[in-house]
């Protein structure tokens, strides 16, 4: 939602183009809540979905930990006052002299999904953690992961060991659920693989300590979506069902539950038109689209709330598009969305819930259009 700290940011600056801005006491409030939903799960904040510093420094500040997916993004974390033992290096793919580089600032906590992925772990971080990363079928998520990273849980147990062979210490599982995940009982079939995995490596005397148990907690949309308090009750309900009184240590890595209601794009209509004299839907042209930051509205997945200062008018359905010249950038056009039959050239309108994963998707200059600004309060 827009808060009151961002309507009057914008109303007293007026910056110009399209731009995101980030009310940072949310952020503080949404990695309390997580912390008191889950308090015994450490929280390593998931970078990708908004790395700047100002976030960054705030989460470090309050003693989060950093699931980072590049050198990159660890070079920020440790900038922004985290010490190398709260930095995951939780991408499964990894270039060898990256794994070597990350070792080197102090990381000693890496993914896995392959064999191949430890023998460069092996070579470039001796000794270091590892944790492998088993599918999920990411059912009711809005923005489901495919079956690009992990492994079946018989082929994690493998890699495990071979990770024990190798030198490396087998420390632990990871999964994700699926980004935007609205089932509360998502994380109980993971959890049972996770244990099926601990089960099968205790049996060859490899004890592991840690299940990462993600991120998947959703933000605000158009739809209600449960508490981090609901979440917290399930997950844990669901860690005392397979694990019973001997629980592992936990991590979660929040990323759009931590900034994504914590963002407001503002952007400007530049055109409203119709394909002909017989067209029931308007096209409303903004300022910014898919190439711009608003890459998840890519088969119409991730549908963000659109406020504008018309909305107590009359509604009827439209096709919304960016600006570029690129058939691809319409945002919303297999479902329509409802704008004020008001709406005119110029207006300007508020996309909420716009926090996480949009400064990072935006193109560097499609188009020629400058990335999208942000700014931080």
């Amino acid at each position: 939602m827009t808060t009151a700290r961002i309507r009057d940011f914008i109303n007293t600056r007026r910056p110009e183009g399209p731009c995101l801005v980030v009310d940072l006491d949310v952020v503080r409030d949404n990695f309390q809540a997580f912390r008191h939903a889950m308090p015994d799960s450490a929280i390593y904040y998931a970078v990708k979905a908004n790395p700047a510093p100002e976030i960054l420094s705030l989460l470090a500040a309050h003693g989060s930990s950093f699931d980072c997916a590049s050198v990159a993004e660890i070079q920020m974390a440790l900038d922004a006052g985290a010490t190398a033992d709260r930095i995951s290096f939780g991408n499964t793919i990894k270039k060898e002299r990256d794994v070597a580089r990350a070792h080197a600032l102090g990381v000693d906590l890496f993914a896995v999904d392959s064999h191949e992925e430890v023998e460069k772990i092996s070579r470039a971080a001796p000794g270091a953690k590892v944790f492998c990363r088993v599918l999920t079928d990411g059912e009711g998520a809005e923005w489901p992961l495919s079956r690009k990273f992990g492994c079946v849980p018989q082929m994690a147990v493998d890699v495990l060991v071979y990770a024990h062979q190798l030198g490396l210490e087998s420390y632990g599982v990871s999964f994700h659920v699926g980004s935007q995940m609205t089932k509360l009982d998502a994380w109980d079939a993971a959890l049972a693989d996770a244990k099926r995995v601990f089960g099968s490596l205790a049996k060859q005397g490899i004890h592991l300590k840690m299940v990462n148990m993600g991120g998947g907690f959703p933000t605000k949309y158009l739809r209600d979506v449960p508490s981090a308090e609901a979440y917290g009750k399930a997950i844990f309900a669901a860690l005392r069902k397979h694990f019973g009184n001997n629980l592992p240590k936990t991590i979660i890595e929040p990323g759009r539950g931590m900034v994504g209601n914590a963002g407001v794009i503002k952007a400007e209509v530049v055109l409203i038109s119709k394909k002909s004299d017989n067209d029931d839907a308007r096209w409303v042209f903004l300022d910014i689209g898919k190439f711009g930051g608003l890459a998840e509205t890519m088969d119409e997945a991730i549908r963000y709330p659109i406020r504008t200062e018309r909305d107590g008018d009359a509604m009827e359905p439209c096709i919304i598009a960016g600006p570029t010249c690129d058939s691809a950038d319409v945002l919303y056009e297999k479902n329509l969305y409802p704008l004020p039959i008001s709406l005119s050239i110029g207006d300007e309108v508020l996309i909420e819930g716009t926090g996480a994963y949009t400064t990072t998707y935006s193109a560097v200059a499609f188009n020629g259009f400058e990335p999208l600004k942000a700014y931080v309060i």
